[in-house]
């Protein structure tokens, strides 16, 4: 093998290698982001909740913290944002526009990528208990009811459902590297207190 032959293998190596490397360092970084972007996120959440009033986690941002998500079980949680743009949703989950706060009437919906935010929802199961704290400080409480798989123009979600549920949406199929048409939906219904020892309990002296 001649020396310019070599020397173009050795070259196409490190060029390979620096891609690699690139791609690895890429891998860690979104993750990384995300993690961080949500310390940053849960502190403006919390002078949300002081405040009364809408809290930027960075003055650069174009949204802002709307509720925090969490899922007792699994002891995760997620900041969300307002709106479900690129940039939202590059840092946390997004409340899509039009669609209820939690635990008003209609479906509240959030979606978030399936790599970060919303990877937990591949390991909720139907009963698992699904909480979002809103940013007037009500904790709203739902109960998974089941999971589906919908193209992403005919999700089948109707905001203006009757009754109060939460519709969580991330891409589909879980692990894939890239993205497609698939997107898959976690239903879930409120809560509601039991009426009778309620009652019973305001009775009690």
């Amino acid at each position: 093998m001649t020396r310019r032959r070599l020397s173009l293998r050795t070259a196409l190596v490190a060029v390979l290698t620096l891609a690699g490397l690139t791609l690895a360092a890429q891998g860690l970084w979104i993750p990384a982001k995300a993690a961080l972007a949500q310390v940053l996120l849960d502190r403006a959440f919390a002078r949300t909740l002081s405040e009364g009033r809408p809290e930027k986690a960075w003055s650069w941002a174009d949204t802002w913290p709307v509720a925090r998500i969490s899922v007792p079980r699994l002891g995760r949680s997620a900041v969300a944002l307002s709106g479900v743009s690129g940039e939202a949703l590059a840092f946390g989950p997004g409340w899509a526009p039009g669609t209820p706060e939690a635990g008003d009437d209609g479906v509240a919906v959030y979606a978030a990528h399936r790599d970060t935010h919303f990877a937990f929802l591949a390991d909720l199961v139907v009963g698992d208990l699904i909480e979002v704290t809103r940013r007037d400080g009500r904790t709203a409480r739902f109960r998974m009811t089941g999971a589906r798989v919908a193209l992403w123009d005919r999700s089948g979600i109707d905001p203006h459902a009757a009754g109060r549920g939460l519709a969580l949406a991330t891409c589909w199929p879980f692990g894939a590297r890239t993205s497609g048409p698939l997107r898959y939906v976690v239903e879930a219904t409120a809560v509601e207190e039991d009426a009778a020892v309620t009652a019973s309990a305001e009775r009690r002296p």
